[in-house]
């Protein structure tokens, strides 16, 4: 009986560590940023590659772990944020400051360790999310517009990693992930919308399910499109992307392009989720293009 609670306690710290820091998004972010070094580098240097999958863990954990502190009591009125380890009693805010503290000094420590422009963009990354995006969701829908910043930056960072540089390729990387994540958040913030107002969140840009927020999702989508393929005209530098890489990458934009339609034809939660699905699927495929064609090619 004693090593079946030991299990269960065991079980419990580990779920709410992960919970606390998001380790599933922490995990989607660190892809972002080994895509972004990969893009970047000319010969890989696997030590960099480990500096910077864990700085980048760490960095997001950190963000994660602070927001669930400042939005404690805004959790407890949400289904979906309900049994988070804070608001459920299971982690005290001590415990929650701690493991944030230590993850934003390990993050930045590790990217600072690679080269001063990666931990100078990580903290940046960790500033905007926790000290202006996290209070402004309960104050306008522009918060979306403040969290898709430090979004953008996990792949914009693996470049810098690559090459202690900002530059036109960076930017391009950023400037791609900026943009795809209004249609991510737009997607998620209407099928929540009823939960999230629960919370005081207005996480659509209208504030409401309306025509307008249908249609600046679409608008955003196609400009996450147009950005995608910019590459292949040769005008971002070391950036490059092939003709056939270009027609794919631009052939999945449309995949989630049919999608913002959908919604704007149906104006429904389940359209909403399949878009959301859709994007997810869009930005993992497109840093694995974006990867094979610089190597294959």
């Amino acid at each position: 009986m004693s090593k079946t609670s030991a299990k269960v306690i065991e079980h419990t710290w580990v779920s709410d560590f992960k919970e606390i820091t998001k380790m599933r998004l922490a995990l989607s972010v660190v892809f972002s940023s080994i895509a972004g070094y990969l893009l970047g580098v000319e010969t890989v240097n696997f030590t960099t590659l480990f500096l910077l999958a864990f700085g980048g863990y760490f960095m997001v954990g950190a963000s994660n772990a602070f927001n669930q502190i400042i939005e404690k009591d805004l959790d407890a009125l949400m289904d979906r944020t309900k049994n988070r380890p804070i608001p459920a009693g299971r982690m005290t805010v001590k415990t929650a400051f701690i493991i944030a503290t230590i993850f934003t000094i390990l993050g930045i420590t590790i990217l600072y360790t690679i080269n001063p422009q990666t931990a100078m963009f990580g903290a940046i990354s960790i500033f905007l999310y926790t000290c202006v995006y996290t209070p402004l969701k309960t104050k306008t829908p522009l918060a979306v517009f403040v969290g898709a910043i430090p979004g953008a930056i996990p792949f914009m960072l693996g470049w810098v990693a690559a090459t202690n540089d900002f530059g036109i390729e960076p930017g391009v990387l950023f400037a791609l992930q900026f943009f795809w994540q209004f249609p991510h958040f737009w997607a998620i913030g209407w099928f929540l919308y009823n939960d999230y107002k629960k919370g005081g969140f207005f996480m659509l840009p209208t504030g409401k399910q309306d025509r307008g927020t249908a249609v600046q999702t679409i608008t955003y989508t196609i400009w996450t499109i147009l950005v995608s393929i910019v590459p292949v005209f040769g005008v971002t530098g070391q950036l490059k992307l092939s003709i056939v890489s270009a027609v794919i990458v631009f052939g999945a934009g449309v995949f989630m392009l049919y999608y913002a339609i959908l919604l704007f034809k149906k104006m429904t939660e389940k359209a909403a989720k399949q878009l959301m699905l859709a994007s997810v699927s869009y930005i993992t495929f497109i840093q694995i293009v974006y990867v094979l064609d610089k190597f294959i090619r």
